[in-house]
């Protein structure tokens, strides 16, 4: 295990669990935000879990103890201190080490800045126990503004084959509702630790090209936090690894076309422009997937 992690509190003997939830907090995050996405996942309809939250670096002292209190009125839910501010990867790699000697069936992901609606961990686990073939599964969503008011919806393709040609040009599942068979783990994958975005593209083209079964729901069962600066956040690191996790698809799962490259080259073209110009492309964006993504 990493020493860049120390584990604050232990799972009780008596706690039964096969799913494990994993979420970071860092400095950035909101008191109010934390305190949602939190509740969130521990009055979850389906209670078999334990969610572990690394508090990743410093972070405002109110979150801090926000956090002891839940873990000390819950014990599923278990805190682990980095040291410093090490990234979503690490963090999520972390509790998947910790979390393998449990030999849990299912790790969910979940943002510090999201709510999971009340049946979402049920209904995940639902498919996977009746699909025994599908190891990552993931969801749509609601978009909501800072205020909690619904602007938006992400609509993703819904089976393997329609995720899987959709990786060259996009990212085809939404990273905060993703749950995945532990046996993807197991077999040795992991997020890119030295990735401090995109993470989740990568890791979906990898597992793609290692054979794994993908698949979306087409219930709504996330709330995803769209603010103000939505639009500014990604930054030139992030456009550039997405532009590089487009070319690693059209490689890795055998995918290079022309119309492939030019849109990765346009999309890279947008993603450097003003945040105006950036907000017009993530609606045509939209408009691209309700046209070609059959529900």
């Amino acid at each position: 295990m990493d020493n860049h992690f120390t584990q604050i509190n232990q799972v009780p003997q008596d706690i039964v669990f096969d799913v494990v939830v994993g979420m970071a907090v860092y400095r950035e995050d909101r008191l109010e935000w934390v305190r949602q996405a939190t509740g969130s996942i521990l009055k979850q309809s389906y209670r078999n879990f334990v969610f572990g939250v690394v508090i990743d670096g410093e972070i405002p002292d109110e979150i801090a103890s926000y956090l002891h209190e839940q873990a000390d009125n819950d014990p599923r839910l278990i805190l682990v201190q980095s040291q410093h501010n090490v990234g979503l990867s690490q963090c999520m790699n972390h509790i998947i080490d910790w979390a393998t000697p449990y030999a849990p069936d299912y790790f969910f992901r979940m943002d510090a800045d999201d709510i999971s609606l009340p049946q979402r961990l049920e209904k995940q686990i639902a498919f996977f126990r009746q699909h025994p073939d599908a190891d990552i599964l993931g969801t749509a969503l609601v978009e909501i503004n800072e205020h909690g008011k619904r602007v938006g919806k992400r609509k993703l393709p819904l089976t393997h084959s329609e995720i899987v040609r959709f990786l060259p040009k996009r990212c085809s599942l939404n990273h905060p509702t993703v749950a995945m068979r532990f046996r993807v783990f197991e077999a040795g994958h992991r997020y890119r630790a030295s990735l401090r975005n995109t993470q989740d593209y990568f890791l979906w083209i990898e597992l793609a090209g290692a054979g794994f079964i993908f698949t979306n729901l087409a219930d709504k069962l996330l709330q995803f936090r769209r603010v103000n600066d939505f639009y500014k956040r990604r930054g030139l690191s992030k456009s550039i690894n997405e532009f590089k996790a487009r070319l690693y698809a059209m490689r890795h799962l055998q995918k290079i076309r022309i119309g492939n490259i030019i849109y990765a080259l346009a999309v890279l073209t947008l993603r450097l422009m003003p945040s105006r110009i950036l907000k017009l492309a993530y609606k045509i964006d939209r408009l691209f997937l309700e046209k070609f993504v059959k529900h």
